[in-house]
């Protein structure tokens, strides 16, 4: 295993940020960290990062503990803060030469020509990094972080501020690295994350809600199913709620949103009923839940201020 975490907890006073929180990644895999704000994604990546000491339990990265090995963890570790801190008085070159001189590259001219070309930096790279957009302070920021060709990257809120050309960019970029990397990232972005994950973790509280891969995840929830139909003449809603494990129907503009039990598949038995009743149907979908959903039912009882 890349990441190794055991039964993490982080006590402020009588707040637990983090509780009791254990998981593993594997080398090569891209994991989605989520939560509302204040459920500990944030906190728990500092503890990996060896930014914030944990109160208990132990985080192990490729072999080596965070609390007495930190200087071995972060040589293997690259990292991107959710407030990325930057010397905004420093041209992209010479900041990305001093980040290089820190983690002692080899051949480091080359390696930053490589970089500036890989995070679409080229054209600002001569730039002082304090007049540069927010996207472009983010892609300085996942440059450094990858600078030495870390085994893990852990990235908090990674396309913040990106617009959407950047975002394709970034994703893609993401999406490579995790080829062969630990990738941990967090994001607010629902659809990045089914773009990116092979897996998924979802805090609440400071707990472990949720950890699927992101092709089962929403078969946490019941109910999980959508059908969308509409029919070529009016039909009566409460034919379709008499079916069997129909759990709801709503009628939107002429589209009936159909709400199953997971377990049934109401397609066939929507179209028998249309024949039956001497109807059409000129449109009909199938919808499973998205993480958005998942995600808004695993943490709807959440009571986070930060």
């Amino acid at each position: 295993m890349s990441v190794i975490v055991n039964n993490i907890s982080k006590i402020y006073g009588a707040q637990r940020a983090v509780d009791n929180l254990s998981f593993e990644v594997n080398s090569g895999e891209v994991l989605g960290f989520l939560g509302p704000n204040g459920a500990g994604k944030t906190t728990t990546m500092k503890i990996l990062a060896c930014f914030l000491p944990q109160s208990e339990g132990e985080a192990i990265v490729h072999g080596f503990d965070v609390s007495k090995d930190p200087l071995e963890v972060r040589k293997l570790l690259g990292y991107l803060p959710e407030h990325n801190p930057l010397y905004l008085d420093m041209y992209v070159v010479e900041y990305l030469k001093m980040v290089a001189s820190i983690h002692k590259i080899a051949k480091p001219k080359q390696k930053i020509e490589e970089l500036l070309e890989t995070t679409g930096l080229s054209l600002e790279s001569k730039k002082k990094i304090g007049s540069l957009s927010k996207g472009y302070r983010q892609r300085v920021g996942l440059a450094q972080a990858i600078i030495h060709d870390p085994k893990v990257l852990i990235l908090d809120e990674p396309t913040s501020g990106l617009d959407p050309n950047q975002l394709i960019e970034i994703r893609s970029l993401i999406k490579t690295l995790g080829q062969d990397k630990t990738v941990i990232f967090s994001s607010h972005i629902m659809q990045e994350v089914e773009a990116l994950c092979d897996r998924v973790i979802i805090l609440n509280q400071g707990k472990l809600v949720a950890d699927d891969p992101i092709a089962s995840l929403s078969s946490r929830i019941k109910g999980h199913t959508m059908l969308r139909v509409a029919f070529e003449k009016s039909f009566d809603k409460s034919k379709l709620e008499r079916l069997s494990g129909v759990e709801k129907v709503e009628l939107e503009n002429e589209i009936y949103k159909i709400s199953s039990n997971r377990d049934i598949d109401l397609r066939a038995p929507v179209f028998d009923l249309a024949v039956q009743s001497q109807n059409r149907i000129v449109m009909m979908q199938l919808e499973e839940a998205s993480v958005e959903k998942v995600f808004q039912t695993l943490t709807k009882n959440n009571k986070a201020n930060a």
